[in-house]
């Protein structure tokens, strides 16, 4: 396992960076999954405009609005600036002084000189770039294509879903939350990934439609995009090793899987980010744990499941032609694949109805009735053109 980036670089490359150690790699590979959803949205935005589906957004632009921009530019990328060299630059010269990275990043300290540096650096090259481009004199009229607003999609999707998660994480887990509130609303794990759906869709659909586009061409066009970033994310929780794992497997490996290595069948998450388990003979370092027993390395299934089904996503995109009908059989899919591996996975239950379930079984349950609902409604419900 690599619990943090120091682990893989070593193990990989040879290369011993203690900065690398406060690079945690499950945050990492979550950045890379939005990064990826990113892309592939903007590429399901571009056909979707060539096919007339979504058009340009006409705006007008004011001299006075353009000033407010600028102005509201150089003063975030002054602030940006200050704190990396406020944080990062210390960070990566001296470590964190004895302080848990969440607690260095929390606290007062950091280098004012270094901020100030990059302050004036971040700010100067803004300033520079505004007065090369002077202010309009009138009025203009500017057309802005939907893929381009994907980026601050993109970023707002990222804060909100991660507020999104945290607040599913703690209410599955209330009792531990109550223990400790703040550490556990602060803390860089715990994250659930229903939280974090709801949340992101939520804030982009609103920010979409400030734009003109509509709900359901916006869902057809993250469905693929969704599948892949949960297939990304869960790779990050089997690399780090982050509680995500199945129940506990000492089945021997059945003859059709011998093909296979034997910690796909069962693995005992050595050096795993949790520090759980028992500790490894010989092992130097702070992640000198591994499981006691094997457990079925439930992460890794869902990668293979959800990287196979953003594929039959991105096939059906092009020959489904009733909008919303795309994300209305993602939500099938997901929440059957869901539904499945929470058989084997290691989870919270909780008593409904007698039946003892865990929380993400009642919301896959729940996913595809909404979305056999939604095939039903997509169909007989033609979006009203303007």
């Amino acid at each position: 396992m690599y619990p943090n980036l120091k682990y893989l670089f070593k193990d990989l490359f040879g290369i011993d960076n203690e900065f690398l150690s406060y690079l945690q790699s499950f945050g990492f590979l979550v950045a890379v999954s939005f990064l990826v959803a990113n892309y592939v949205m903007v590429l399901e935005m571009k056909r979707k405009e060539r096919d007339g589906v979504l058009k340009p957004i006409k705006t007008r632009v004011t001299p006075e609005q353009v000033k407010q921009e600028r102005v509201s530019d150089l003063i975030g990328s002054t602030f940006i600036g200050f704190l990396l060299g406020f944080k990062l630059v210390p960070l990566f010269m001296d470590g964190t002084g004895g302080l848990s990275l969440q607690d260095y990043l929390f606290s007062m300290e950091g280098s004012g000189l270094f901020g100030l540096l990059l302050a004036a650096i971040s700010g100067g090259y803004r300033y520079y770039r505004h007065s090369r481009e002077p202010l309009p004199i009138e009025i203009e009229e500017k057309l802005i294509h939907p893929y381009e607003i994907m980026g601050n999609l993109t970023v707002a999707a990222a804060i909100s879903g991660l507020i999104g998660a945290k607040i599913f994480h703690n209410l599955e887990n209330w009792e531990e939350f109550l223990k400790d509130p703040i550490g556990n609303l602060l803390a860089f794990s715990g994250l659930t990934f229903y939280g974090g759906l709801l949340f992101g869709a939520i804030t982009v659909l609103y920010l979409a439609w400030r734009k003109g586009i509509h709900w359901r061409h916006m869902l057809d066009i993250g469905a693929p995009a969704m599948m892949l970033a949960y297939g990304l994310g869960r790779l990050g929780c089997q690399v780090s090793g982050d509680g995500d794992w199945g129940i506990v497997n000492t089945a021997a490996k059945p003859g059709w899987l011998s093909w296979a290595p034997d910690w796909l069948w069962s693995y005992r998450y050595p050096n795993n980010v949790l520090k759980e388990g028992v500790p490894i003979d010989g092992c130097v370092g702070e992640y000198c744990y591994q499981l006691e027993q094997g457990v079925f390395p439930t992460p890794l299934y869902e990668t293979f499941a959800c990287i196979l089904l953003f594929f039959v996503l991105w096939t059906l995109r092009t020959r489904i032609k009733v909008p919303g009908m795309l994300f209305a059989i993602y939500m099938i899919m997901n929440g059957v694949e869901r539904f499945l591996i929470e058989k084997i996975r290691v989870n919270n239950k909780m008593d409904v109805l007698g039946m003892q379930l865990t929380q993400a079984e009642m919301i896959s349950f729940v996913l595809v009735v909404l979305g056999i609902a939604g095939i039903v409604y997509f169909k007989r419900t033609p979006i009203k053109k303007a």
